[in-house]
């Protein structure tokens, strides 16, 4: 049995249960009642499809710089690890706000992605003229690979790169993107919604402790945020527990349902006049032909190959989608195995004790004996203990 499988990113949450704990335990007279919950179908037979995807990571975080290429002013927006669509309101809008300062006219987007629809938007909504140019666009991006949930500082940057003025930036980039998607909360379709996450464990988790080896360890910066925009997780009492004989921690997250998602946001650019042409760029020299002398770079991993930034390191990640499950409305976190409820497919992923799991891994070939062992892992939370 595995206490802790789920790093020092949940011994950090156990002082936020802690907080939990005390603010209930103050409410006079309230008899919590444990819900009663859907259990989940998750068996092999209903793996509807298995994807990977590398995230684009960069030990320093995303670039948004400016540079100047031949006659083309390119503002970069890309490289933001695990955080891309958590991210993409914010850092795409310190990115237009770069592009509009430079007067241009018409605006070129580079990339379809979280980032690409993000900064498309906005910068129609300063009233820019603008075009992307893309060799995809959803569901056939590495955006649309994503888990979809609001994970702001997964795999941003490495630990002790997080600077001060790096802080400042990423909290501006949580508090915009954060802001923003409210506004598309209730919508037809729930883009995005808010669903309750639980950690399940076997024995009682250490509040403390020394941390698992890892080969990577990434920047942890979600427990800095306010409480506003990090709801502290619930430690659940034997009365409150849907999972009885388990250790139990409840958490409220933001989800986003990628394929309606991208659909509205491709909708509304293409309703507000914007075009996106089907392009490849091989170098940026290729940028020279294109009609805009302003361009933002959203292309992601891709930037990789385009500009040769070997600062771009792929992080793998397979995910394994399962039927969808209307009457479901909770996420799952077991033996190191996330289950997201997803209106799309239910997605279900290793996490693994190591939080530098696939880093450097390029490979994007299914593994299907993971898959089924991740499927596998979820069933066995609904259980009972001692049988699994």
């Amino acid at each position: 049995m595995v206490s802790n499988p789920f790093g020092r990113r949940d011994l950090m949450l156990s002082s936020g249960a802690m907080l939990g704990i005390t603010a209930l335990s103050g409410c006079v007279g309230v008899k919590a009642h444990a819900p009663t919950l859907t259990p989940v179908r998750a068996s092999a037979d209903r793996i509807i499809k298995i994807t990977v995807c590398t995230r684009p990571f960069r030990a320093d975080g995303p670039r948004l710089d400016v540079e100047q290429i031949g006659q083309k002013t390119i503002v970069h927006n890309y490289g933001h690890g695990g955080s891309g669509w958590s991210l993409s309101w914010g850092s795409s809008t310190i990115a237009v706000g770069k592009a509009v300062a430079m007067g241009a006219t018409s605006i070129a987007v580079i990339g379809c992605g979280a980032l690409g629809l993000t900064s498309a938007t906005l910068l129609q909504r300063a009233g820019v003229p603008v075009t992307i140019y893309a060799k995809d666009r959803p569901p056939d991006v590495r955006s649309s690979l994503a888990t979809g949930l609001f994970t702001p500082d997964s795999r941003i940057c490495l630990e002790g790169h997080d600077t001060p003025v790096f802080r400042q930036i990423w909290e501006e980039m949580c508090r915009i993107s954060f802001s923003t998607y409210q506004n598309f909360l209730g919508l037809p379709g729930d883009p995005v919604e808010w669903i309750d996450n639980y950690h399940l464990y076997d024995s009682a988790p250490r509040a403390a402790g020394p941390e698992p080896e890892s080969t990577v360890k990434f920047a942890a910066l979600e427990r800095e945020l306010a409480p506003d925009l990090a709801p502290h997780p619930v430690e659940l009492g034997s009365d409150a527990n849907p999972f009885p004989g388990r250790y139990t921690r409840r958490a409220s997250l933001m989800m986003f349902n990628l394929t309606e998602y991208a659909h509205l946001l491709i909708s509304e650019f293409l309703a507000n006049g914007g075009h996106i042409e089907t392009r490849e760029f091989h170098s940026p020299a290729d940028f020279q032909a294109l009609p805009q002398n302003t361009l933002i770079n959203a292309t992601g991993y891709g930037a990789r190959a385009l500009f040769g930034d070997q600062t771009v390191v792929p992080v793998r990640g397979q995910l394994t989608r399962l039927i969808p499950q209307p009457d479901l409305n909770y996420g799952l976190t077991y033996r190191g195995v996330s289950l997201v409820p997803r209106r799309d497919g239910l997605v279900v992923q290793a996490l693994g004790v190591d939080e530098g799991l696939g880093y450097g891994d390029d490979s994007t070939s299914p593994d299907r004996a993971e898959a089924e062992t991740a499927v596998t892992t979820i069933a066995s939370a609904f259980a009972p203990p001692g049988g699994v």
